[in-house]
């Protein structure tokens, strides 16, 4: 018995850091969170790309993350409005420094080549996510709102991979 339940102890130990990484689902207002940070964020970049590339194609795409990511957030704050939670109105300082001030310093095929990577990869994490709420919410405005969102955000991750192999 005492070695049955000393390699019980031994599997249970192995298996905990698989355990400890899995992350907690979010919470419906972390997801807001999320998502009015990540719309500030790519309209932001989308504005800085107007002036900091010298790529159409570049400042095209910029004016399209404008556009859909300033609707996308009216759309988040009338879900949140409907569930009962909140939307910040600013950009928080970690990803102002995370993710602004990089592309400030930045200008042209620099600017555009950064640009580019970081677009793809930031709509990939969100488009998974946006997913994962979608799936996931406790409140329905915030699922419905989860599920419109995500075929604009695919656009964007096409549209990025597609200056990523231009650039």
């Amino acid at each position: 018995m005492r070695k049955l339940f000393a390699g019980f102890c031994c599997v249970a130990l192995c298996c905990m850091p698989a355990m400890a990484q899995k992350k907690a689902p979010m919470t419906d207002q972390q997801f807001v969170d999320f998502a009015a940070q990540t719309d500030m964020v790519e309209a932001n970049l989308g504005q800085l790309a107007q002036t900091s590339s010298d790529s159409q194609s570049v400042k095209d795409y910029g004016q399209m993350l404008v556009t859909d990511h300033t609707k996308d957030f009216s759309d988040l704050h009338a879900a949140a409005q409907q569930a009962s939670l909140t939307v910040a109105d600013a950009i928080d300082a970690t990803h102002n420094k995370q993710m602004i001030d990089p592309f400030q310093k930045l200008k042209g095929a620099a600017f555009d080549r950064k640009f580019a990577q970081e677009m793809t990869a930031g709509h990939e994490k969100a488009i998974a996510v946006y997913k994962n709420e979608a799936d996931n919410a406790q409140n329905p405005a915030i699922k419905t709102y989860a599920q419109n969102a995500l075929p604009v955000l695919q656009k964007h991750e096409d549209a990025a991979k597609d200056l990523a192999k231009k650039k």
